[in-house]
């Protein structure tokens, strides 16, 4: 069944709680792309006894780096963590960044560290999830990137007075296939998917907001990314997981305020994705933001100058609560 974007829109475009923008290029202004610092050398490990439930012993984790400007591709993590940026002025609130790259590979430079130094330039304590791919050789392999994003929000509420962090007011954010991420963070955060280790597990997982960009949000086989869906529940899942792992059909009440960008032209995750999520968020009541700009393709993290959403999410996040100033 196709979707029908103007049903999708129309049912979600009245409402205070709600902003739905359809952003042209000449609108946006480019924001300054904070300077490049060092690489963090704070990590902390998700697991501390090591992810259980590796199957393929001989994968290893490999970093590639191309392109121009060079930026690196992570995959075959076994040691999932999170990267820690300090920003010199915190401001109390934090971020869970979740990089993209369709459950096979994680962007870990344009869609985890530049955006953790912009969030960390504004005041905002950010980590980056290096987290596990689900096709890579694991047991419960569909559920293994959300074990990840659970406890490391989790791990980051724990740690909250070693960051100088308000432990509630810690929001997701993720690209394409990490958008999927942050939205079943945000949808399943109570979602029992592995077996408590120690007192972080008593914590709530639920995030203060979520912001998934251009994101990957059903899995139903007409609009989902292909690669994705194969990798995280299998070209031939059944209809139960299908919705099961469609995050538009998981939104309730409790889901938190939401923060969505994408592209009208996308060939990679068709705009359907954000129109279904938006649809269902306001269907339950949940405040939604919602960008979508005409052009702009996929997979451009804060590069874009045409595509200047960075700004609109700071003040969506000052307006929910996030932060002050």
């Amino acid at each position: 069944m196709s979707v029908d974007r103007r049903q999708l829109l129309s049912s979600g475009l009245l409402g205070a709680a709600s902003v739905l923008t359809i952003t042209g290029a000449a609108q946006a202004q480019a924001s300054e792309t904070p300077p490049s610092p060092m690489e963090t050398t704070e990590y902390i490990d998700l697991w501390p006894n090591g992810a259980s439930g590796l199957i393929n012993t001989s994968l290893k984790e490999t970093t590639e780096v191309s392109g121009t400007p060079p930026f690196g591709r992570t995959w075959g993590v076994t040691r999932p963590r999170i990267g820690v940026y300090r920003p010199t002025k915190p401001n109390g609130a934090a971020m869970l960044v979740i990089p993209g790259g369709g459950y096979r590979i994680a962007s870990v430079d344009k869609e985890g560290r530049n955006i953790a130094r912009f969030l960390a330039t504004n005041g905002i304590t950010a980590f980056v999830l290096i987290y596990r791919m689900p096709a890579e050789g694991w047991e419960k392999a569909s559920d293994v990137p959300l074990m990840d994003a659970q406890r490391a929000m989790r791990l980051i509420r724990r740690k909250a007075d070693d960051f100088g962090i308000v432990a509630e007011k810690v929001g997701v954010m993720g690209f394409s296939a990490g958008g999927h991420l942050c939205a079943s963070l945000a949808t399943r955060f109570d979602a029992k998917v592995y077996t408590p280790i120690d007192d972080a597990d008593t914590l709530s997982a639920r995030p203060f907001l979520s912001a998934p960009i251009y994101p990957v949000v059903t899995m139903r086989p007409d609009v989902t990314h292909k690669g994705s869906r194969e990798n995280l529940i299998g070209a031939d899942a059944d209809e139960a997981k299908t919705e099961l792992y469609s995050t538009e059909q998981q939104v309730t009440s409790q889901t938190p305020p939401t923060f969505i960008v994408h592209s009208e032209d996308d060939a990679t995750v068709p705009v359907e994705n954000a129109l279904l999520l938006r649809a269902a968020l306001k269907q339950a009541g949940v405040a939604v933001e919602t960008h979508l700009y005409p052009k702009g393709g996929h997979g451009y993290g804060l590069t874009n100058p045409d595509l200047d959403w960075g700004p609109l999410f700071l003040n969506f996040a000052r307006v929910q609560g996030l932060m002050q100033g």
